[in-house]
């Protein structure tokens, strides 16, 4: 058992946690996780990240810098609570329009009911689908954004040239993830309180630990900021940046599509 990252040459389509399952059936094994969650998947993100992920969910919007013109579209992938996208809709003073995909029937729902009640429904557009096989036509949308999604997708350079694909010319990925903490003394706090106090935190929330020892795991086998910068010039993509988020807790990746 090898709690080892992936390089850019990839590795986690065979990985769930730490545990090695046959090719094909770790989308199915997320899945699960996910309908698990997805009513306390809000609560699981702060708790996760004690709370900074609101903060690094902003900063991610203050860098995409949505434009405030009808006919913006952005695709937010893996976004099924809507999280990203009503932020992207509000930063645009209501005029992009954004579609949130997810593989997930019930993270979608949740996002749905949420959309009504911030009365956002004109604004988007929910639709259940892969990431690996984007239901769109190529040179679609001006942006795509991805946040705590692309580690649980089972090939990663698949869904990374999907986004190429889908994108306008100009048109720009962001990608938020938990990354590897690059600091000494805050790595070992991290690591203790994602391997102690997660699953525990997990399973009083939710009556589970299973779901959050994987996402806990999975953290760990996701590719650093440098091999996934790499993963994401393989597909195409130019000017690759990443900004690290509290000592690389989490990162946020940069390109374009030019």
């Amino acid at each position: 058992m090898s709690d080892s990252r992936t390089s850019a040459d990839g590795g986690m389509e065979t990985s769930y946690g730490f545990r090695e399952v046959p090719t094909g059936e770790k989308q199915g094994l997320v899945n699960e996780v996910f309908h698990k969650v997805a009513k306390r998947y809000d609560i699981m993100n702060d708790v996760m990240s004690m709370g900074m992920h609101r903060a690094w969910k902003d900063a991610m919007i203050a860098a995409l810098n949505p434009r405030k013109e009808a006919g913006y579209k952005v695709l937010d992938v893996a976004g099924g609570t809507g999280d990203i996208a009503f932020r992207i809709v509000e930063a645009s003073n209501r005029q992009a329009h954004a579609t949130v995909l997810d593989i997930n029937g019930s993270m979608l729902a949740v996002g749905a009911e949420r959309a009504e009640k911030k009365k956002l429904s004109d604004n988007l557009t929910f639709v259940e689908a892969n990431a690996e096989d984007l239901p769109f036509q190529s040179n679609s949308f001006d942006a795509y954004t991805i946040a705590f999604g692309i580690r649980n997708v089972p090939r990663i350079e698949v869904a990374l040239s999907e986004a190429y694909r889908v994108l306008k010319r100009g048109g720009r990925l962001l990608v938020l993830e938990f990354s590897e903490v690059e600091l000494p003394i805050l790595d070992k706090v991290y690591d203790a309180w994602s391997f102690n106090a997660i699953p525990k935190f997990g399973k009083a929330i939710t009556g589970d630990a299973e779901p959050y020892q994987y996402l806990v795991e999975s953290i760990r086998k996701f590719p650093n900021q440098e091999n996934f910068a790499a993963m994401i010039r393989m597909a195409g993509f130019s000017r690759v940046t990443y900004t690290n988020y509290t000592g690389g807790i989490a990162a946020l990746h940069s390109g374009w599509k030019l």
